[in-house]
């Protein structure tokens, strides 16, 4: 150590000079690179979904804003026929909601109570084997196309009701709502499943603990812990019964009138579009112009339960 003891050596700091210049390793550079591409190809993806909802939002504004400039918006809201492509015109859409909320009202009355049992059973009660095999059923059922659901109500569910209710007409709004309310199913009852599944054991160990039984447990206990999760099922449900348009198309019959009567036909808002959306019309006419603030209608109320949704998940929201 050039006659310094080795200990004195440690004790003394390095010399300190100018530090060389590193150059970045190239694989930083590549990494770098790699997840800048990764984070534009997804920012570019969640601007595609919004431009699209913009531009969807903008054309049935704009295209109704020249629809009510023909006709007032005070007839359009309280008028109570709808028959724009008569002679004698009228624009209410009542008519047309008063369709789109009794299938609705079916819908869920059949969809709701159904898929509820069936997630808590599939969460609470079946075992492993028996959930393995009736989740991949119901998604099937969900994925069945929906004008096969049309047919199936109007050729086998509304004969089976005709032999109920011999006076029940062809076409008529019961078979379809129930139909529908078989179609949302899976939706409602796979949604609710995962939220309850999210509920943590120690809650159920808890009630357990307590002297509850399983049915107990599931029902007041579970079951209020996933309720966020749970109305959004349901809001979904909703969402795509007002939706629906094919099973309405076939089975409820294309007749605009009001009605709140199940066993009565009538026609929808989706229904009414793909009437007039087949061609008969021209582009640009009084007729033709009606769909789009049909449409507008429809997004609106869309709108409202997803709103109403979105009130109840911040409302009833746990927090573990």
């Amino acid at each position: 150590m050039n006659g310094i003891p080795w200990k004195e050596a440690a004790a003394q700091p390095a010399a300190v000079g100018p530090a060389p210049w590193r150059a970045t390793p190239p694989g930083r550079w590549r990494r770098a690179l790699g997840e800048a591409a990764i984070e534009g190809l997804l920012f570019l993806a969640a601007l595609v979904s919004v431009a699209t909802t913009l531009a969807i939002v903008a054309i049935l504004v704009w295209e109704s804003i020249v629809f009510f400039r023909s006709v007032p918006l005070i007839d359009f809201l309280t008028d109570t026929q709808w028959t724009p492509l008569f002679d004698d015109a009228h624009f209410g859409i009542i008519a047309l909601l008063s369709g789109t909320l009794t299938t609705t009202l079916v819908a869920l009355v059949v969809a709701i109570p159904l898929g509820t049992i069936l997630a808590i059973y599939l969460s609470e009660f079946a075992g492993y084997r028996v959930r393995e095999f009736a989740k991949p059923f119901l998604e099937l059922l969900g994925g069945i196309p929906t004008i096969i659901y049309g047919y199936f109500a109007l050729l086998f569910v509304t004969p089976m009701l005709q032999k109920l209710y011999p006076e029940l007409p062809g076409f008529n709004m019961l078979s379809a709502g129930l139909v529908m309310g078989i179609m949302i199913v899976p939706y409602v009852s796979s949604l609710s499943e995962d939220a309850m599944r999210g509920v943590p054991m120690d809650m159920r160990e808890a009630s357990y603990a307590v002297g509850a039984t399983r049915l107990q447990t599931a029902l007041f206990v579970v079951t209020p812990a996933a309720l966020s999760g749970i109305a959004s099922s349901y809001i979904l449900g909703i969402s795509r019964a007002v939706g629906e348009t094919m099973v309405v198309a076939i089975a409820a019959g294309m007749q605009p009138k009001l009605t709140f009567n199940p066993t009565e036909p009538a026609a929808t808002i989706t229904a009414y579009i793909v009437q007039v959306a087949l061609g008969d019309l021209p582009h640009g006419s009084i007729g033709y112009q009606t769909i789009f603030a049909a449409g507008l209608t429809l997004m609106l109320i869309t709108l409202l339960f997803n709103i109403l949704g979105h009130l109840l998940r911040k409302r009833f929201r746990e927090v573990y």
